[in-house]
């Protein structure tokens, strides 16, 4: 007699709670729709006044973030309790992008700078990647670029419940963006890239177990390198753009000057891996000065830095690829 496996269900509990969350991201997505700007606002800070209270963990965690980029004299815990609300508002926006933004919008409550840059970019014929971090409303900036014309492909790192997931990349692509799963990206977004289009990442978090350890806000870090690779590969340069909050919440956008990958094209290894993390540095020194300038902003809600048994680790594996890449070339 046969082994018989039963197939696997979601157990009625964990479908609760993916349920529970969908509903009420979709409660939250209705009343700051319904409800006038000012009062989502404010139903939005006091929730997050709730979250801030209550979570210890993401409280302590942008506390501790917070302490490891600001001078010693600062009022912590006011700092910690405005990310959060910040993070509030942020949700208000983004749920009501799909309805809000519109010339008229753009016109009342954004103004951009250098905006020239992204025009250049298109005449050149080579695209551009947009890197920004998870600071001021990075998803209200895409759909603002959208709305004026610019063709932007977005990597999204998906959400674990599907439900959840299909809501959020809805709200993004009823704007006209083009969001592609990180584990689908490569290929899609050097299609886009090819055709003159734009593609968007966020360059301050590493989702997967792929990049470069640097120095980052005065720490080691674990950084991604997709924006770098991107542009090695096709030429296209890295503009950094960042969206940020004013204080009568409306909105500047930040378009930084291009970064151009060297034109010389190198097949040694070693050789394009140090041109790759040239052109990383470059890019996150902005990044950087723009998260020194509006900290509060800056919506990191996890332990950023590698610890010093995570660093070795990183650098072992770093010694045995490297290793292994010497002998499967011959050179041991």
């Amino acid at each position: 007699m046969g082994l018989t496996i039963q197939p696997r269900c979601t157990p009625k509990g964990y479908a609760k709670k993916i349920m529970f969350k969908y509903l009420a991201y979709k409660f939250g997505q209705f009343w700051v729709n319904y409800l006038p700007p000012r009062v989502a606002y404010s139903f939005a800070v006091f929730m997050s006044d709730l979250h801030y209270y209550f979570s210890f963990r993401d409280r302590a965690a942008v506390k501790n973030n917070l302490k490891a980029i600001l001078p010693s004299d600062e009022n912590w815990d006011a700092l910690t309790k405005e990310v959060f609300r910040n993070f509030g508002k942020y949700l208000v926006d983004f749920f009501r992008m799909a309805r809000s933004v519109d010339q008229q919008y753009i016109q009342e409550n954004v103004t951009i700078k250098n905006q020239e840059a992204l025009e250049r970019m298109k005449q050149e014929g080579k695209g551009a990647v947009l890197i920004s971090a998870h600071l001021g409303n990075w998803e209200l900036g895409g759909a603002i670029l959208s709305h004026l014309g610019f063709q932007i492909t977005a990597i999204a790192l998906p959400h674990k419940e599907r439900p959840v997931n299909d809501l959020f990349n809805q709200q993004r692509e009823v704007k006209g963006l083009m969001v592609v799963p990180m584990q689908n990206a490569i290929r899609k977004c050097m299609q886009a890239l090819r055709n003159n289009q734009f593609v968007a990442v966020v360059a301050d978090r590493n989702f997967g177990t792929h990049g470069h350890v640097l120095d980052f806000l005065g720490k080691k870090a674990l950084m991604p390198n997709g924006a770098a690779v991107f542009s090695l590969k096709t030429g296209a340069p890295i503009v950094p753009i960042f969206i940020i909050r004013n204080a009568d919440d409306s909105f500047t956008v930040f378009i930084e000057d291009p970064i151009y990958p060297p034109r010389a094209s190198q097949s040694a290894v070693e050789l394009e891996e140090k041109v790759l993390v040239l052109i990383m540095n470059r890019y996150l020194r902005i990044v950087e000065r723009f998260i020194k300038r509006y900290p509060a902003q800056w919506m990191m809600f996890r332990r950023y830095w590698l610890t010093e048994g995570e660093l070795n680790q990183e650098n072992n594996m770093i010694q045995s690829l490297s290793a292994s890449t010497q002998v499967s070339s011959g050179r041991i």
